[in-house]
C-alpha cells in the first residue's frame, strides 16, 4: 500500500535543503537536557569513563536509529515521518496510534516542558511568578507557531540561527574552560572508582542519556517539505547526530575538568554550576541566555516537525479532513499548527504536561522499536527500492531494537502502575483508529474518485 500523493492542493513546497534539516536534527536534539542531564548519569554511573562510556553508547544507538529512519525516510521521502514507516513497514493502525500519542501527549507535551523550561530560565532575568512563568511559555510557543505558520522557509531560517547560535556558544564555552581552567582542578578520581558498573545502573545511565538524544526522527516529518529528501534527510540524520555526539562529549569533558565528580552528580544545573565555578556570577548569566537560545531552537524544530504528522494522517482520511488544509499563501499545513499551538497551551496552562511527558516518554522508544522490526519486513518486500541502505544491516537495527526493548521492560518494571497508563492512553486510540477507518472505507466507496 504505496501512499504517494499526487493532488496538488493537497501538497507542501519542497523548500528545506541540507544545512537547515541538518540544522533542524541538531537543534532539536541540542535541547536543554545537555545542561541538566549529566548528573542523571552520573547518578547511576559514578565513575568519569562509565560516564563516556555511557554517552558514546546512547550516540551510537541514536545513530543506529537514525540510521533505520533514513532509510526509510528515503524510501517513503514524503511528509509524516514515523507516521509513514509505521504504516507501511507494520500496519495503518500502528500508524495511526503513533499519530495519536504524538498529538495528546508525546509531542505535545514536550512542547509545553521545552516552553515552560525557557520561561524558567527568562525569569532568571525579570522575576516571573508561577502564572507569569506559564504566561511567557504559552506566548513562546504561539509566536513560533506563528513563525511556523508563515512558511518552512522561514521556520528552517530561524531554526538555522538558533542552532548555529547555539553550536558558536557550546564551542565558547569548551575553549574557555580549556583556557581558564587549570587541569586538575577536578578533584582526582578514588582508585576503586575504575570498576565496572552493573548492567542495570548502566542501563538506568544510558536511558537518561538516550533522552538528551531525543527528537533525532523529527526531520524525517517534514519530508514533503525537503528538496531531494532521499539523500538530503539521510545526510542530514548523520551530520546532526555526529555534531550533537561530539558537543555532549566535549561539554562533559569541560564539566568534570571544572567540577569535582561529587558535585557534578549533586548538581541540578550542571552547566550554571560549572560556569559560576570558572568566572563568577556573569559566567551562570551567560549560560542562562546559552540554554534560552537552546530551549527556543528545540521549540522551534518541535512545533514545525508535529503538524507535518497530522497534516499526513488528515491525508489518508484518518483525522479531520481541515487538519490537511494547506494555507494557499504559505503552504503550510496551518491547521495542524494552529491545533497543536492551542492543545500544547492548554497542557501549560492547566500543568498537565509534566504527568503526561512522564507517562508517555517511553512509548516513544515502544514505536521506535517497531519501526525498526518494519524495516526488517519491508527488506522482504518486492518492490521496496529505498536510495539509502542501513551501514551494518541487520546488526545496527537489531541493535537498536534490543535498546527499545530494554527501555520500555526497565521503565514498566521501575514504575508498574505509571506505565499501564501510558499504555492504556496509546491503547485508547484503538476504537479512534476503527472508527475512522470505516469512516474513510464508506466515504471511499461513496465518492470514489472524487477528491
Amino acid at each position: 500500500m504505496h501512499s504517494k500523493r499526487t493532488h496538488p492542493e493537497t501538497s507542501l513546497n519542497r523548500t528545506m535543503g541540507l544545512f537547515p534539516a541538518a540544522a533542524m536534527v541538531a537543534g532539536i536534539i541540542l535541547g536543554a537536557s545537555i545542561f541538566v542531564q549529566p548528573s542523571e548519569i552520573g547518578r547511576h554511573v559514578s565513575s568519569i569513563p562509565a560516564m563516556f562510556g555511557v554517552w558514546l553508547a546512547a550516540g551510537a544507538l541514536t545513530l543506529c536509529g537514525a540510521l533505520v529512519c533514513a532509510e526509510l525516510a528515503s524510501a517513503f521521502p514524503q511528509t509524516g515521518g514515523v507516521y509513514i514507516f509505521l504504516k507501511e513497514g507494520i500496519s495503518p493502525a500502528a500508524g495511526f496510534l503513533w499519530g495519536w500519542a504524538m498529538f495528546w501527549s508525546v509531542h505535545s507535551g514536550i512542547i509545553a516542558a521545552i516552553a515552560v523550561v525557557f520561561a524558567r530560565y527568562a525569569g532568571q532575568f525579570t522575576p516571573l511568578g508561577d502564572t507569569g512563568i506559564r504566561v511567557v511559555a504559552i506566548g513562546a510557543i504561539l509566536l513560533l507557531s506563528g513563525v511556523n505558520y508563515l512558511g518552512v522557509r522561514l521556520g528552517s531560517s530561524v531554526q538555522t540561527i538558533l542552532t548555529s547560535a547555539k553550536v558558536l556558544a557550546i564551542a565558547l564555552i569548551l575553549i574557555l574552560v580549556f583556557a581558564l581552567a587549570a587541569p586538575g582542578q577536578a578533584a582526582e578520581q578514588a582508585p576503586s572508582a575504575m570498576e565496572l558498573p552493573p548492567l542495570r545502573a548502566f542501563l538506568l545511565a544510558l536511558i537518561a542519556g538516550l533522552f538528551s538524544f531525543g527528537g533525532w526522527h523529527m526531520v524525517t516529518y517534514a519530508a514533503g517539505e525537503t528538496r531531494d529528501a532521499e539523500k538530503t534527510i539521510p545526510r542530514a540524520l548523520l551530520i546532526g547526530t555526529l555534531v550533537v555526539t561530539a558537543c555532549y562529549l566535549g561539554l562533559n569533558a569541560a564539566y568534570l575538568r571544572v567540577l569535582p565528580l561529587s558535585k557534578l552528580i549533586a548538581s541540578e544545573r550542571v552547566a550554571a554550576d560549572a560556569a559560576s565555578a570558572l568566572v563568577g556570577a556573569w559566567g551562570a548569566a551567560a549560560i542562562s541566555v546559552l540554554v534560552i537560545v537552546s530551549a527556543l531552537g528545540s521549540l522551534n524544530g518541535i512545533i514545525l516537525a508535529g503538524p507535518r504528522v497530522y497534516f499526513a494522517m488528515a491525508q489518508d482520511r484518518l483525522a479531520f479532513r481541515w487538519l490537511g488544509a494547506v494555507h494557499p499563501r504559505h503552504q503550510t499545513p496551518h491547521a495542524a499548527i494552529l491545533l497543536q499551538a492551542l492543545w500544547s497551551s492548554a497542557l501549560v496552562a492547566t500543568g498537565t504536561y509534566r504527568v503526561l511527558f512522564t507517562r508517555v516518554i517511553y512509548t516513544e522508544w515502544l514505536f521506535f522499536g517497531l519501526m525498526a522490526l518494519g524495516l526488517f519486513r519491508l527488506r522482504r518486500r518486492p518492490g521496496y527500492a529505498p536510495a539509502a541502505r542501513v551501514w551494518g544491516y541487520p546488526v545496527a537495527p537489531l541493535l537498536f531494537i534490543v535498546a527499545c526493548a530494554a527501555i520500555v521492560i526497565n521503565q514498566i518494571a521501575e514504575d508498574p502502575k505509571e506505565s499501564a497508563f501510558g499504555l492504556l492512553l496509546v491503547a485508547a486510540g484503538w476504537p479512534v483508529y476503527y472508527f475512522w477507518s470505516r469512516r474513510s472505507a464508506a466515504q471511499g466507496a461513496s465518492t470514489h474518485g472524487h477528491h
